[in-house]
């Protein structure tokens, strides 16, 4: 091999990813920026020039497991001789900043989630031991404008980032103080990327954002008027030719407009699927939670949705143990989701988050109260789950089909509520969406037989 292959030869990029599906569709984007410098990913941090760790800081003890695995790349960077970088994406650091690399100092890189367009520049910094390794600064808008207007497609089914930050200053959340205030991309940035998507095969796209709802972005440049709705930009995806399925979150209560609502029922690329959190069934709690909502404002939202979409499926998220729950306040949870439904939820603890308002206040709930409470709920929506997943059996479904199962012949997709499900099938099935009659279910997944498969319409 000579000097000139030896160079083009391609660099190992692996990353990482904790939490969201923001997280993820940064670590995507990383991947895109990173392209043109010769990186390509590895299966394995061992096989890597450059380690990315794309962390979240929602979840108890997020820190401590990036510590932990820090302390893993550091070992593996030392085995390698040093020719590794380690970076550190995300959340915790932009929470962390500076005391990452002091804690940690094998952490080459430290960026947050407003700067991995900076990538490059800072590889080829720290390559030359010169400028900062620390880049924390919220500048959304410049990041956006800096990434590749092409994008790799990884699937029949993409997340396209509309909308970050939060204004909403929930007592209990850290994500306006690392990911800033909510900015919405350009109707017109948004369109090209998903035109790109789907010219390469792209069927669904999940738009993103941590108040997707609360997208409020430019027009279109034929259009020169306000800013558009997520339901006018949901109504516009929906006619680029080839994306047949639209779905977005997470989304807020607050923000649930009529206009939205009214586009479930009228666009029939929208998915019928509504992930809205709502964190708990208690006024009392809610107010302390900063949530701006009532569980009355909660349960109207829904019935307009269900008006609109009879057939729609509910996702939301819990928070149970919050300071100065009593057991009256989730009683109050338990009943509302007794009075919803819900195909699916996530449910979890409240773990005290330094720097927010919450982690101060009185009445902290013993762990082995919050322990029986998540029990009794998760039990509750693990029934519902059960019971909405048994009622499919019988229909017949449109499945996009997303790769092959575990088993031989098998392939794998979801239904239009987001359920998995498996069937035997041949392979170019891949990318096409299929009509699936079920004939079993479990918590997780449902079994179905293949009636007939869709063509692509370009």
């Amino acid at each position: 091999m000579n000097s000139t292959d030896t160079a083009k030869a391609p660099k190992g990029l692996f990353i990482k990813t904790y939490g969201c599906q923001m997280n993820v569709y940064d670590s995507e984007r990383m991947r895109d920026v990173l392209r043109p410098l010769g990186y390509a990913p590895v299966d394995g941090p061992e096989q890597a020039d450059l380690v990315v760790v794309n962390t979240c800081h929602i979840r108890e003890k997020a820190t401590e497991k990036v510590y932990s695995e820090l302390g893993q790349l550091k070992k593996m960077k030392e085995a390698s001789g040093g020719r590794m970088t380690i970076a550190v994406a995300g959340c915790v650091a932009q929470a962390e900043g500076e005391e990452l690399i002091r804690r940690q100092p094998a952490v080459d890189l430290v960026l947050g989630p407003q700067s991995y367009h900076k990538l490059p520049e800072m590889i080829a910094r720290a390559s030359r031991a010169v400028g900062d390794r620390l880049e924390t600064e919220f500048e959304t808008l410049e990041k956006f404008d800096a990434l590749p207007r092409e994008r790799n497609a990884d699937g029949p089914t993409a997340f396209l980032s509309v909308q970050e930050g939060c204004d909403k200053f929930c007592t209990f959340c850290v994500v306006p103080y690392t990911r800033g205030a909510e900015m919405s991309r350009r109707v017109d940035d948004i369109v090209m990327e998903a035109r790109s998507l789907a010219a390469q095969g792209v069927r669904e796209i999940s738009l993103l954002g941590q108040n997707v709802n609360a997208y409020h972005g430019a027009a279109p440049a034929m259009d020169g008027g306000e800013d558009w709705t997520l339901g006018q930009l949901c109504r516009h995806v929906a006619r680029i030719g080839g994306i047949d399925r639209i779905r977005y979150t997470t989304s807020h209560p607050r923000d649930m407009d009529d206009d939205l609502i009214a586009a479930h029922g009228d666009t029939q690329e929208m998915m019928p699927f509504l992930h809205l959190p709502v964190q708990s069934g208690s006024d009392r709690v809610l107010d302390a939670m900063n949530r701006g909502h009532t569980a009355a404002d909660f349960h109207a939202i829904i019935a307009k949705v269900r008006a609109a979409r009879p057939d729609i499926a509910l996702a939301s998220d819990f928070i149970v143990g919050f300071p100065g729950e009593t057991d009256a306040d989730f009683d109050a949870t338990m009943d509302l989701v007794r009075a919803t439904g819900f195909a699916i939820a996530y449910s979890f603890k409240y773990s005290p988050r330094p720097g927010t308002p919450a982690a101060e206040l009185p009445r902290q709930v013993p762990e082995e109260v919050k322990n029986q409470r998540l029990q009794a709920l998760q039990a509750l929506l693990r029934d519902q789950q059960t019971a909405f997943n048994a009622e499919q059996a019988g229909k017949t479904l449109d499945v996009l089909v997303t790769g092959k199962g575990r088993m031989a012949g098998q392939m794998h997709g979801r239904s239009p509520y987001q359920q998995a499900v498996h069937f035997v099938g041949p392979q170019d099935l891949i990318g096409r969406i299929a009509t699936v009659r079920i004939v079993g279910s479990s918590l997780n997944s449902l079994t179905g037989e293949l009636v007939s498969a869709h063509e692509a319409v370009a």
